[in-house]
């Protein structure tokens, strides 16, 4: 495809991620002049740098800005289709150049239609969730324990699953929060709440596992008792949180014994879980779609 760019020979491109985003990504070396034209017709109104965004559409004052089929943040006067959009974090209004506001952890809410009549077989969990795998996940409360956790992983698919075969698999939820994060700052709420989700996915049988090392400030009891969207708190008992700096532990290995134990006793449990036929409604951002018969019941997951 031929760049028609009237002041450069590159090909312009921008990556936009979700389909509701009325922002893209200009990713060319040293960004993009104005009146760089792109194949779907786009045209700058002025040069975008690397990394920065432009708006696909004519955006009116406090119209929502959308990256990731979410709200970031808010047009603080009207944008131009072809603009670069330059935000500045907090409130941006009245900063000289700012074009939009940062938003706090608000949703964007795209329409969704339900459809009903599909089954398929899972494993259904106490909270009335449904998952499609059967898997042991350990979450971890700051990116410190990573490297214990991914051992203990490894340690794990090659002592203990062979001996608990309804059992898919297990994985540790990594992230790259350390220590000394702002915790209070207004969006830390956005990274808790997905570690805090994520512990709460239906193919983790509701086990929940986390391994923290002490000092963090994003400490385990924080994690899971104010992370979730709805402020819904994961109950857990003492042996369902693991702390490396826990004095009783002598050294490395005694500490990956110790999550080994209690890995164990999950599995124990993971495996006596067998898939059970469900009939959940379907919900879709694809409503143009003919959905009006039922599709029959799916054969089992394989394998």
């Amino acid at each position: 495809m031929s760049s028609e760019n009237p002041n450069s020979a590159i090909k312009p491109l921008y990556i936009k991620v979700h389909e509701s985003d009325n922002v893209a990504i200009i990713v060319n070396s040293n960004g993009l002049p104005a009146d760089s034209v792109f194949p779907d017709g786009l045209v700058l109104k002025e040069h975008v740098p690397q990394g920065h965004k432009v708006a696909l559409v004519d955006l009116a004052q406090e119209a929502p800005i959308v990256r990731y089929g979410e709200i970031i943040g808010y047009a603080v006067k009207p944008i131009v289709k072809g603009a670069w959009i330059e935000g500045i974090p907090g409130s941006s209004a009245g900063r000289p150049g700012a074009r939009y506001s940062v938003a706090g952890h608000q949703r964007y809410h795209p329409r969704f239609c339900r459809f009903d009549g599909y089954t398929f077989e899972g494993y259904r969990n106490a909270d009335g969730s449904v998952g499609t795998k059967n898997l042991l996940a350990i979450t971890t409360s700051v990116q410190c324990v990573a490297g214990v956790v991914d051992y203990v992983v490894k340690r794990i698919k090659a002592e203990l699953l062979r001996k608990y075969p309804n059992v898919d698999g297990v994985i540790g939820l990594n992230h790259i929060y350390g220590c000394g994060v702002a915790i209070n700052a207004p969006a830390a709420i956005v990274p808790i709440r997905t570690i805090h989700n994520l512990a709460l996915n239906p193919n983790f049988g509701n086990e929940v596992m986390v391994v923290s090392l002490g000092c963090e400030k994003l400490t385990p009891e924080r994690l899971l008792n104010e992370g979730g969207a709805h402020g819904i708190p994961i109950k857990v008992v003492s042996n369902d949180v693991i702390c490396l700096q826990d004095e009783k532990f002598t050294g490395f290995m005694s500490m990956a014994d110790a999550i080994m134990k209690q890995a164990e006793v999950r599995l124990v449990r993971l495996n006596q879980r067998r898939r059970e036929l469900s009939q959940r409604p379907i919900w879709s951002s694809a409503c143009s779609v003919a959905a009006a018969t039922p599709s029959p019941a799916l054969p089992p997951t394989r394998r």
